[in-house]
């Protein structure tokens, strides 16, 4: 079930479902550790005898307030005569959650209303020896376990305190949980439990007929009781509803700090840009980590979840941010994964968020050989995200200490891990983590990898290092020319690897990450080669539905809806198409990539968030929703489409709003031209 509406801080991120639940609750690392996991947190409201959980009776509109991250919810009961209006947020500086719920009464007569928030946790994402008690200093709730500590509290009508509260076992000797007690519109009291444990607190309102009357819950999260104590006492002396607002203004200058011309674009176009950048935001963690998605419904898929750092994922969506033009969060990144590099060189599959070691499939020994289980791509496009992070910001005193460490040994790593009868990239695991072999985008992302490097190397003086970075590059570029153009397809295919006999075998699957081929550098995109595979991958892969979008390869089985289609619609393939047609730039080439930009618009949900894929039938959201590297991509597309109008000066009339956005013609922009020409004047084919 998708994320229809994350909230978060970069410390405390807090993800509903579609029934307005509380599905994940992070903290104190983005990603790491889910104190919710996948149970359910909810509101119910009791009038006059009834009581309903907000769920399928309910008429639910979820979106955000413009450029915020504080939500704007829509919640109607036409049985029990209510509307409610919801804002949901975590405050930007402080680790607490927000809701205001304003309640309508559409009766003309006078009643009595009360609202109910349930805390079904599970600390440190298990329910062994959680405690759930009053706190009678706060009058809250507190549910704790180590070093993890959440109070809930609440007032109405700004008449502090809780008018009810409970706390009892679930899952256990056939217990349901607490919240059953609060489906009779009554609490028990129970101050204390242990164990497997849940909580509920309740809020009355008097509402006249026809009235609106406003409730505040909050949930405070910590290390130890005391800093619970402090965040309560901080929202209750600032007010909830100021903690609201200044979180919405501080998110409101954060997404407008930066103002590309969208004003160009659809109107939908340009709000998704916004809404992607925000999104992005709650999937960062403040220690530099940047999550590829946190919805734990995917962990019913193979016990396992989207929560952690693939290094080539989150060097994209780095790459992204700087040119939306903010650094900090790429930063960040750069300096977090730099610590993670190994002892050879390179990086490994993916991280969790405190920079640990992430749970893989790609084994150490395979077939009696000891192998590197690595993507090779993210180490590469790493380095192809730090020129580009240096060329947009000159951060020469920032890129200093990563340059020997981190660009030097990985360009090492790369210019030494290579097949020997190929000088092709040796064989590492695709970017989809399915298979082993020699991969057409991981040739071109380590071609970007050590272009990169030789450019680094020229800034810093060292240009004996430079010339054999670029010499590597060239023989790498020449090696894809001869083995992964097949000119019998008239397209270059999406693998080889080593046979039992030791040939290399094709693999001509159409993929879409043949993308890779022109976007590092390797090859230009108006190459002819380069034209026929992108033709004949939208020619395999588009899905012939009313939904449209590309699929990821033919045949692909994740997820995989109808066997009559190639496959789902992913939104990063989709656009990846869209780039290759704006890198053309022919006027038909940018109102056909200007159509997919709006059918990405299109295809989000009401609130902005992208999944990884849809259902080819339906448009429904697949997977994992938010994922990061769809906003991260679409957020790129952009970029590329404005620096092409830029660049052809399509729209005089913008000339002013586009020249940020043109090339600097300065030394470094010269010396990137030069390095690429050097590459290309070395390479045979």
């Amino acid at each position: 079930m998708p994320r229809d509406i994350p909230v978060g801080n970069g410390k405390l991120l807090i993800c509903f479902d579609r029934h307005y639940a509380i599905r994940d609750l992070y903290f104190p690392h983005v990603g790491q550790e889910n104190h919710v996991s996948g149970s359910f947190c909810r509101m119910g409201v009791w009038a006059e005898g009834e009581f309903s959980w907000v769920g399928e009776d309910w008429q639910r509109e979820f979106v955000y307030e413009a450029d915020t991250l504080v939500t704007n919810v829509r919640l109607v009961h036409q049985g029990l005569g209510l509307l409610l209006l919801c804002r949901d947020a975590v405050d930007f500086h402080e680790d607490v959650f927000i809701r205001e719920a304003q309640v309508e009464n559409l009766r003309p007569d006078k009643r009595e209303i009360r609202l109910f928030f349930s805390l079904d946790l599970n600390i440190s994402g298990n329910s062994v020896g959680d405690t759930a008690a009053f706190d009678p200093k706060s009058g809250g709730v507190v549910h704790y376990k180590g070093a993890r500590y959440f109070l809930a509290n609440g007032w109405a009508a700004d008449r502090q305190g809780l008018d009810q509260f409970a706390t009892g076992e679930k899952g256990v000797a056939g217990r349901e949980g607490t919240h059953k007690d609060a489906e009779d519109g009554v609490l028990s009291g129970n101050p204390i439990a242990q164990g497997s444990v849940d909580s509920v607190i309740g809020l009355k309102l008097i509402l006249e007929g026809l009235s609106r009357e406003t409730a505040y819950f909050w949930l405070g999260a910590a290390g130890n009781w005391e800093e619970l104590h402090r965040l309560d006492a901080l929202v209750k002396y600032k007010h909830p509803a100021n903690l609201l607002k200044r979180t919405a203004d501080f998110w409101s200058l954060w997404v407008r700090k930066e103002s590309p011309p969208l004003g160009i674009l659809p109107e939908k176009v340009g709000e998704l840009y916004h809404r992607s950048l925000l999104i992005l935001r709650t999937q960062i963690d403040w220690a530099g980590g940047i999550l590829a998605g946190n919805d734990s419904d995917v962990i019913h898929f193979n016990r396992d979840t989207y929560s952690y750092i693939w290094p080539r994922d989150a060097a994209l969506i780095a790459h992204a941010l700087d040119r939306a033009g903010h650094p900090t969060s790429s930063r960040n990144f750069f300096r977090f994964i730099a610590r993670l590099l190994q002892p050879e060189g390179c990086l490994l599959h993916k991280y969790n968020p405190d920079g640990t070691l992430a749970s893989s499939w790609h084994p150490w020994f395979e077939l009696g050989q000891v192998q590197l289980p690595i993507q090779e791509d993210s180490t590469a496009l790493v380095l192809w995200a730090l020129w580009h992070h240096f060329v947009f910001y000159r951060d020469l005193d920032f890129i200093k200490p990563l340059y020997r460490p981190l660009v030097k040994k990985a360009a090492d790593f790369m210019c030494q891990y290579r097949d020997a009868q190929t000088g092709l990239p040796a064989a590492s695991y695709d970017l989809w983590e399915e298979r082993r072999g020699i991969f057409s985008f991981t040739v071109g992302a380590v071609f970007g990898g050590l272009t990169a490097a030789s450019l680094f190397c020229m800034v810093f003086g060292e240009n004996d290092k430079a010339e054999h970075y670029r010499q590597v590059a060239a023989e790498i570029r020449d090696a894809a020319s001869a083995h992964l153009w097949r000119p019998e397809a008239d397209r270059f295919c999406r693998m080889v690897r080593r046979g039992d006999s030791g040939g290399l075998e094709v693999d001509l699957t159409c993929d879409a990450s043949l993308w890779g081929l022109f976007a590092f550098g390797l090859y230009m995109a108006d190459d002819p080669r380069i034209s026929a595979t992108m033709e004949a991958l939208k020619d395999k892969l588009w899905l012939k539905t009313p939904v449209g979008g590309l699929a990821r390869y033919e045949a692909d089985p994740y997820h995989r809806v109808s066997p009559e289609t190639p496959g789902n619609p992913w939104f990063i393939c989709t656009l990846w198409l869209a780039d290759h047609l704006i890198e053309r730039g022919g006027e038909a080439d940018l109102q056909e990539a200007l159509e997919i930009l709006t059918w990405v618009a299109d295809h989000a949900l009401p609130s902005g968030v992208l999944a990884e894929q849809l259902n080819p039938l339906t448009g429904e959201p697949l997977s994992v929703s938010p994922l990061s590297w769809s906003h991260a991509t679409y957020i790129s597309t952009i970029h590329r489409y404005l620096d092409r109008l830029a660049a052809q000066e399509q729209v005089p009339e913008l000339k002013a709003a586009f020249a940020p956005y043109l090339k600097r013609e300065d030394w470094i922009e010269r010396l990137y031209a030069q390095t690429c020409d050097a590459i290309h004047g070395i390479c045979k084919f």
